[in-house]
This record gives C-alpha cells, structure tokens and sequence, in this order.
C-alpha cells in the first residue's frame, strides 16, 4: 500500500460512520480537500512525508475508516486549533496506538536519575524522529485531574539522594566539567532565550533540544553537588525553553512533556521559582488550548509553591497569568484584582534586593502591559466581544506596543500585540483602525518563525473578512496575508 496514512486494521464489514468525526467535521466547516490539505501540510510539518492525504481518504474516515498514526494525532491537533479546545483522538471516534509510559503523560517518578533518564530519551527521540518521523504520534495531551494531580508532588520535599555527594565516591570517575565550562553553558541558554524572542520558536528548536542532550550526558556522570544542581538548573531552563519553542510552533503535546521534565529538573535543582515560571508556560498553553480552569490550578500551583521565595517580578507575572485565566473563565471581577495585584506588585520589582533570574528578565513593564490588556480583550470575547472590555484594553496594548516597537530583542511580543490590538479595533467595530495593525503585524512576522504568531493573524484577518469583506481596506489586507505569509512556520 502507498504511503498515504489509510489503510485501518478493521475488516470492511465491521466499519460503520464514524459520527463523532463527522460531527467535529461538520462544525469546523472544511470541506474534505481542505482537511486533506491541512493534514499533508501538518504531516510535512513533523517530517512524516511519507503521508498523502487525498478527498477519497477522508471520505473513508468519515465511513468508518481508522487510518494508521500519525494521522489519528494529527487530525487531534487540527481540530484541537480549529475550536480552541483540547479534541483528543478519542473524541474524534479514532483508535490511537497505545504509547509507551516513558513517552507520554505527566506521572513521571521525582527522582533525580530517572528525571535525567527521560530527559535524555525524550531528547534524543526528539532529534532523531523531528527528522524522519511524527514524534507527536507517541504523544498524547493531558488535561484536567490527569495533568495537575501528578503536578501537584511538585510541592512534596524530596529526599536527599544518596548520590549526590560533595566528592566522588572511590572507584567513580569524577565529573569533568570546570567551572568555566560550567558558566559556558549558563550563558549559552541565555543566548537561545534571546533567540527564541528575536526569531520564533522555529529557527533555533533543535539546537536547543541537542544542548539538552549534551547536558544530560554531563548529569550522568558523578558530580560535586554544587555543580550538579546547577546542571539541572540549566537542564530545566532547557527543557523549558525546548517546551515554550515546541509550543509556538505548532507542537502541543511535545511542548507539554518537556515543560512537566522541566518541572521534575528545576525540583532537582531546588529551584522554587524556576518551577513557578515552568507551571506559568504550562497555565498559558492550557489558555491557548480552551482549558482555562486548568490553566488557573497551575497557576495556582504555582503561586503556592514558591510564596516564600518568588521575586515581586516573577509574583507580578503569576498574578497577570492568574488574571488570564479568570478572564477565560468569564470572570470579570477576580480577573481585575489579579490585574491590580499583577501592577501593584510590579511596581516593588526594583526594590527587590537580589538580581532576578535571566528567564523572568522578559517580563517587563511593556510585557505587563500586555499581559493585562489581553485579559480585558479576553473579557470581552467572553462577553460576546464587548466594547466595554475592548475599551479597558485599549490604552494598555497601546502602551505595550510603543514598548515593544523600541526593542529590538523581543520581535515576536511586538507582533503579538500589533495583531492583538488588531483584534480590539475590531471588537470596538473599527476595521479600518483593525487592518493598520494587522498589516503591521504581517510585516513583524516575516522576520520571525512562529506559528502561533501566524495563526493568530490568520484567524484574526478571516474575523475581518467575515464581518468586513466588503471593505477596500480588509480586502487589500487579505490580500496581503496571501502573498506576504502564504505558508504556515515549519516546525523544526
């Protein structure tokens, strides 16, 4: 048989229509050769060229068909971004092949070797598989109880491990790494968290996940146990980062499995904050996923777990991803006072009397202004797009763009909130004010690799198409979309 991602292990006389597919299908208003499309060019995305999606396929999911991985995990994803929510294989009425433990889900041990273990396996899958397969396929997204209860031993102190020891033990070699070498790789993730802002999640990914790699060779060797926290500091930074670039392309469940490693590295580290700004990238994804009341326990989580230790300026961040989530969850009134909370504590940052950490040193006076007015603009969303809330937005994403347009390190925030406030000229009925900022916002995505940045301008343009289509203005700009940004960021 070709390589065209059919081809169910049922007989044809069990087959009968698969009505949940059909049902999601239907609502999501493609027709079958814009799935077929969307699934080849996902396919392509992920390295599984070997997929070739054609109308007839379809057809025969849609009667019953269940096509082979990685199509089920792809066709997940798809309708996962169409509505905004988390659409599991399951809900789809496909059959996914049951992946090993090591490979999926958030129920990991907290031990330090079998942290550095998967890290290392998960790594290495990544790279090879990035290449020649769907690393997705193995993958699975979790959500509700299944994600925060296992999260929540984030908050349970850890033994001593009798490996860490202040000298190697007779007849180990010891470590090899010198300081200096050490202080090399502390700066150098420093040096891909600037890349990541400047260019996208898309353009420096696997550098990123092979520098982890490295890192977890050097954590499977004896260590002295100052050297060896700060190796898995700077593997949960990694991890991190490695989540937040799979994330903005595009990748969801791998974006998941290396924030939950980076979780089980920064607890190794003894890093509270760390892990605070970990579970903050877990809450946005679960935003960004129509999962806001999981968003808000991490968050709270979060916020629990590092009361005692957190600068102002990493609180001030957790209290605008808090109101995020309030505001998601259509409520108004928690949603503001997080907002005040977020500025209130904002303003103590500088008299914080320690240095802040390099991860939390994005979350800016501009980034706050951001934070919040996306807050009020998902109020007013939730409101059935209300003006009123549109208005609360306004000045801040104002602010927040002149911020953004003087600095030059965060590209990607600066076109985040162009096409956000694209989005509130239009909740506040102002096309033409809209397609100004969206153009702009087309220009600042040509210089970056982010998928999330192109579907938000996407989605943002068709909601002015739809409402706008008459407009010399929107038409030009949909015009603009086409030749300026014909092709979605590629994962890599």
């Amino acid at each position: 048989m070709s390589g065209n991602g059919g081809g169910g292990t049922s007989a044809a006389a069990d087959k009968r229509p698969n009505e949940l597919l059909a049902s999601w299908f239907v609502r999501s208003g493609w027709s079958k050769g814009e799935l077929a499309r969307q699934v080849n060019r996902r396919a392509r995305q992920v390295g599984a060229n070997h997929i070739s999606t054609d109308t007839s396929r379809v057809r025969r999911w849609l009667d019953g068909e269940n096509p082979r991985e990685p199509i089920p995990r792809i066709l997940s994803e798809l309708f996962s971004e169409r509505f905004g929510c988390v659409v599991s294989v399951e809900d789809l009425g496909l059959r996914a092949t049951r992946p090993s433990p090591s490979a999926t889900g958030v129920d990991l041990p907290w031990t330090g070797p079998q942290t550095v273990a998967l890290l290392s396996e998960f790594s290495r899958s990544d790279l090879m598989l990035a290449r020649r397969g769907f690393l997705g396929s193995s993958l699975a997204l979790s959500a509700g109880p299944s994600l925060i209860e296992p999260l929540q031993r984030w908050l349970v102190p850890s033994p001593p491990s009798p490996q860490r020891e202040s000298e190697p033990s007779a007849g180990r070699r010891p470590g090899r790494l010198s300081r200096p070498e050490l202080e090399l790789l502390e700066t150098t993730t420093v040096m891909f968290r600037k890349w990541d802002a400047q260019c996208g999640g898309g353009l420096r990914r696997k550098a990123v996940v092979g520098q982890l790699h490295e890192v977890t060779d050097l954590l499977q060797e004896p260590q002295p146990e100052d050297t060896t926290r700060r190796l898995f500091k700077v593997a949960a930074e990694l991890a991190q980062l490695a989540g937040w670039m799979s994330y903005d392309v595009g990748l969801q469940p791998t974006a998941q499995k290396y924030f939950v490693l980076a979780l089980h590295a920064a607890k190794e580290a003894g890093d509270k904050p760390l892990g605070s700004y970990v579970l903050s990238s877990m809450s946005r994804q679960m935003i960004h996923l129509g999962r806001p009341e999981d968003a808000l326990e991490l968050i709270h989580l979060a916020q629990y777990g590092s009361r005692d230790c957190a600068s102002p300026r990493t609180q001030a961040m957790l209290y605008a991803m808090e109101a995020r989530a309030y505001a998601n969850m259509g409520q108004p009134g928690k949603c503001k006072r997080a907002v005040r909370l977020a500025e209130d504590t904002f303003a103590e940052a500088d008299d914080w009397d320690e240095p802040d950490p390099d991860w939390i040193r994005f979350f800016s006076e501009a980034e706050l202004y951001a934070e919040n007015s996306h807050s009020f603009r998902d109020l007013a969303y939730v409101a059935g797009r209300s003006p009123t809330y549109a208005a609360l937005a306004e000045p801040l994403m104002d602010k927040a763009v002149q911020l953004f347009a003087a600095d030059q390190e965060h590209q990607r925030s600066y076109a985040l909130n162009l096409i956000g406030m694209a989005t509130v000229h239009l909740l506040q009925r102002e096309p033409e004010q809209s397609t100004h900022y969206a153009a702009r916002a087309i220009e600042a995505a040509r210089k970056v690799r982010s998928e999330r940045l192109n579907t938000r301008i996407r989605k943002t343009i068709d909601t002015a198409v739809r409402d706008y289509g008459d407009l010399a203005e929107v038409v030009s700009l949909s015009e603009k979309l086409a030749t300026d940004l014909p092709e979605a960021a590629e994962a890599v």
